[in-house]
């Protein structure tokens, strides 16, 4: 999360998870900048190191082992993390476009997002072949190639398009790995064919002769068959074609050739060179926009170089000092990349081949000593250190103009009651980028300059109402929105209630007008995108600035009073069923430790911002009897204000319960919300204390969750098509979590199956 006690002067965006991406991050982390925000944009949320990429497909490492998880490492970088691709800059304006989501404004902006196989004029490359880049898309389609393989029979052919470094690893790593798979299954490990196309005379075209002879002889001896002078024109489902007529059989296509830039720079309108790369100076600063910093493969030098990862690398602390130097008004320095750089080539089976300038070696050794090159460049990102706690100065020498010295001046002497209120100009120019949404039972909303909204409540309904509101738990003011307004608007499915309109509470930290106004729109235009779909307005509310992030939301509801859900509905014989899964608390008490994986706590955003508006419908169909939205409480919590309520005992089958990737780690590494012993209390409600206490998911039922799953009580003879439906619409997860039974006569309703 954000300093709370740091203002926003400038904003850094950074554009890609890449390798001299990660070191900025981690100098800033060292060594913050008071007053610069950082914002890291990213398709990757774990960004793969491509050294290790050919000896985890060969399977010498674990996926854990060869990619940087950019979650903690934002963290300890104290930037936001976004989720996100970028679809356009707008450079006059200073925006970054993100797809589903509004712009992001920079006052410095760095590129580090790599590149990806030139395909764009090979017909049929995107339907059949395995590009090489993005890695995380090749990664999935690699493990589906490998199920391929094993369900085949008799000659299996694979063809790697590419001779240089990457293609001829990756033959000689894929060849390993699948052969190793068939003699696992007892299968004959030589039905597995490879051949290597590349459209030059030779291979390794970047490296030295002798480096070329050593791979030919490697190549032949793993009997790759190699096709120079190839040249790949049109791949299909079961064979290429090169050199316009030559039918080459492949079962699977692996594609690796030549970089290709993305669209977006030279559509944004930044300079590029003839490949559509972005044309950088000596500071690796763009030539046609002094703001915009570009490397790695994305980039090209005044002095060209590969394409490799080994560039990107030494970028890093460069790039790293200039972006600071640039945030200060301070002098940059030149990158000066080496001349000759030490390649290190795996041949898959822990054996490698050095190259650098006019000379190689081979060996054993060679590949441990890249493996311990390469392990020690992982520790520094996924090994971090824990930093002192002393308040950094108010501000970084250089970053604030006069302008802003004088603007932030005012922020030691805010106001409190309504002097804390957030300006009447930031909140009409919020107001006017919003869209306004309408209905009948709406009289007055958010349009008019009344002092109240006005609503109307339909014949033969009634209106019911709840409220949330909760300090931030991510960094980024959209998603916690629409999460926000989620969350809230659990209250009215759980009621089998209609969305009708919403009030916003927000508090917005202290800064810079500009920085205010943006918070603010993404906070609210995050909690319309929630909105929309349900047909709910927002009409009105009250915004404040303060030392953190909030927001709450009051929601209104209509409901027939003859149809409403009620806690105390379930009956005998009920099956309860549980639509999310559960591990929201713990796993965000781990990410702010640094200890919860990126992709577990991505897909607890994802799980979040899924609307219970469906779930709700679904349940509706079925005839549930009884149903509430699982918060804060905790499952068991909520379970045994339905229970006592309706007067009945339920079994809760812990083994059946959904859980979030990740939270059984969390949890078993002790990691709980600070919410979590309140919830325990209400372990006397559990029958079977002694037997269920040590269940590894028992803290989990405590766990308090943030737009949480709906659990509601369903007749046995619906449940299993309520089930199957809920599964079809959405919610992949919802399953059968326990049955209702008749009331005991004793104090604990609650008992645990195992």
């Amino acid at each position: 999360m954000q300093s709370a006690g740091s203002s926003v002067v400038k904003d850094l965006i950074l554009v890609g998870g890449g390798h001299a991406h990660v070191t900025v991050l981690r100098m800033l982390g060292m060594k913050p900048v008071p007053g610069l925000r950082v914002t890291l944009i990213t398709r990757d949320i774990h960004t793969p190191y491509s050294g290790m990429l050919p000896g985890y497909i060969a399977g010498h490492y674990e996926y854990d082992e060869c990619h940087i998880d950019l979650g903690p490492l934002a963290r300890f970088a104290n930037a936001r993390l976004y989720h996100n691709q970028v679809s356009e800059l707008d450079l006059e304006n200073k925006l970054v476009h993100v797809e589903g989501r509004p712009p992001v404004s920079y006052d410095l902006l760095s590129v580090n997002s790599g590149s990806r196989p030139r395909i764009v004029d090979v017909p049929g490359a995107d339907d059949y072949a395995l590009v090489a880049k993005p890695i995380d898309i090749f990664l999935r389609r690699w493990d589906k190639l490998q199920r391929q393989v094993e369900e085949s029979t008799g000659e299996f052919k694979v063809v790697i398009v590419g001779g240089g470094a990457g293609g001829v690893e990756l033959a000689l790593s894929a060849q390993l790995r699948l052969q190793t798979l068939l003699s696992s299954k007892q299968d004959n490990p030589e039905r597995i064919k490879f051949s290597l196309l590349t459209q030059g005379a030779g291979i390794l075209s970047t490296h030295n002769a002798s480096v070329q002879k050593r791979f030919m002889e490697v190549l032949q001896t793993r009997n790759i068959e190699v096709m120079l002078n190839h040249s790949v024109t049109k791949i299909a489902q079961d064979y290429v074609i090169a050199n316009d007529d030559k039918k080459i059989n492949a079962d699977a296509c692996i594609f690796v050739t030549n970089a290709s830039a993305p669209e977006w720079p030279q559509q944004s309108g930044l300079d590029v060179d003839s490949e559509g790369f972005i044309n950088v100076n000596d500071f690796l600063q763009s030539t046609s926009h002094s703001d915009v910093f570009a490397v790695g493969d994305v980039a090209s030098l005044p002095d060209p170089r590969p394409k490799s990862g080994v560039f990107a690398v030494r970028q890093g602390p460069v790039l790293a000092k200039n972006l600071i130097s640039a945030a200060t008004n301070q002098s940059l320095q030149k990158y000066r990349p080496q001349k000759n750089f030490l390649g290190l080539i795996s041949t898959g089976n822990k054996y490698a081949v050095a190259s650098r300038g006019s000379w190689s070696l081979q060996g054993k050794w060679l590949w441990k000593a890249k493996d311990w090159i390469d392990r020690q460049f992982m520790e520094k990102f996924n090994e971090l250190p824990d930093m002192d706690s002393d308040e950094s100065p108010d501000l970084a020498a250089g970053i604030a103009d006069e302008d802003a010295i004088k603007e932030l001046s005012t922020l030691a002497m805010r106001c409190g009651g309504c002097g804390a209120k957030v300006g009447s100009g930031i909140l009409s120019r919020v107001m006017q980028r919003l869209p306004v949404h309408q209905r009948d039972d709406v009289l007055i909303g958010r349009d008019s300059p009344d002092d109240s909204a006005m609503l109307a409540v339909p014949s033969g309904k009634v209106m019911v109402q709840s409220i949330d509101y909760f300090r931030a738990f991510i960094d980024d003011a959209y998603l916690f929105g629409a999460i926000a307004a989620n969350h809230a608007l659990g209250d009215l499915y759980a009621m089998g209630a209609e969305p009708q309109s919403v009030l916003a509470l927000a508090t917005v930290p202290y800064g810079r007008e500009k920085i205010v106004e943006e918070t603010l729109y993404e906070l609210l235009a995050g909690a319309l995108k929630t909105l929309e779909p349900t047909g709910a307005v927002l009409v009105g509310g009250h915004s404040a600035e303060g030392a953190e992030l909030a927001f709450g939301l009051t929601v209104n509801g209509i409901v027939d009073p003859e149809k409403v859900w009620r806690k105390q509905g379930l009956k005998e014989g009920d099956k309860l069923i549980l639509t999310k899964p559960i591990g929201t608390g713990t796993l965000f008490a781990a990410d702010m430790r640094r200890k919860a994986k990126g992709r577990w706590v991505s897909n607890a955003i994802n799980t979040m911002l899924l609307s219970n508006l469906g779930a709700a419908r679904c349940l509706q169909k079925f005839n549930a009897t009884s149903c509430t939205d699982v918060t804060g409480f905790g499952l068991l919590g909520h379970l045994v204000e339905m229970t006592r309520a309706s007067n009945v005992d339920a079994e809760l089958h812990i083994d059946a319960i959904p859980i979030l990737d990740g939270a059984k780690d969390t949890v078993a590494a002790g990691i709980l919300s600070s919410l979590q012993p309140q919830n325990v209390r209400l372990r006397r409600a559990i029958d079977n204390i002694k037997l269920a206490s040590g269940h590894p998911a028992y803290p989990l039922l405590f766990d308090p969750q943030t737009a949480g799953g709906l659990l509601a009580g369903v007749p046995a003879d619906n449940v299993d098509e309520c089930v199957t439906t809920l599964n079809e619409i959405g919610y992949t997860t919802a399953c059968i979590v326990g049955e209702v039974k008749c009331a005991g006569t004793e104090n604990a309703p609650i008992k645990i199956m195992i």
